[in-house]
């Protein structure tokens, strides 16, 4: 595995080794004493989950607040999303801003967001299967989510009309949150 840091603090992205041949492929997408030697975070993993998109879902900005605030390590099974972390960390340098990486069942690459982070991604391919592994449950009550399309946080999305949620579509504004980091 190859690990290199984000391009904010916290965040890191992780390409496995992939071993393929005629019969398919082989990789290890998770190793965690690999993990704690590469990063320095000696992170347990409580819950595993996993979603079903077709083109142009968009989930998103999500978070967790303190105490059942998550780290999640992110990768696509198959198909292609644009995957999207906001610092909401209010005392780092890099608050309210974003780091956005493609992630596919072709490039197999992996994103690591710790807590303090809110996370989303669009769905690029119909059928895109999204998995991740989270460091703690999770807890309905301590959840939140930033506007995806607030003009604060300048993500770029594309020239999209995407498929959300109701609960999305009511998200907090950037300049009005408060945030629990």
């Amino acid at each position: 595995m190859k690990f290199t840091k984000g391009e904010i603090e916290g965040l890191w992205v992780i390409e496995p080794k992939v071993f393929g041949d005629h019969r398919g492929y082989f990789m290890e997408s998770f190793q965690r004493d690999r993990f704690t030697a590469e990063t320095g975070q000696d992170i347990q993993f409580v819950q595993d989950n996993e979603s079903l998109s077709s083109k142009g879902v968009l989930r998103g900005m999500h978070f967790q607040k303190p105490p059942h605030a998550q780290g999640k390590l992110v990768r696509v099974i198959s198909g292609a999303v644009l995957d999207v972390a906001v610092d909401i960390r209010k005392d780092s340098p890099t608050y309210g801003k974003h780091q956005s990486i493609l992630l596919s069942g072709e490039n197999k690459t992996q994103f690591y967001i710790p807590p303090g982070f809110a996370h989303g991604f669009l769905t690029l391919e119909d059928n895109t299967l999204f998995s991740y592994k989270c460091t703690n449950f999770y807890h309905p009550e301590s959840e939140g989510s930033l506007a995806w399309f607030d003009k604060d946080l300048a993500i770029e999305w594309g020239d999209i009309a995407p498929v959300i949620s109701e609960k999305d579509r009511d998200a907090d504004a950037f300049a009005s949150f408060v945030s629990p980091f």
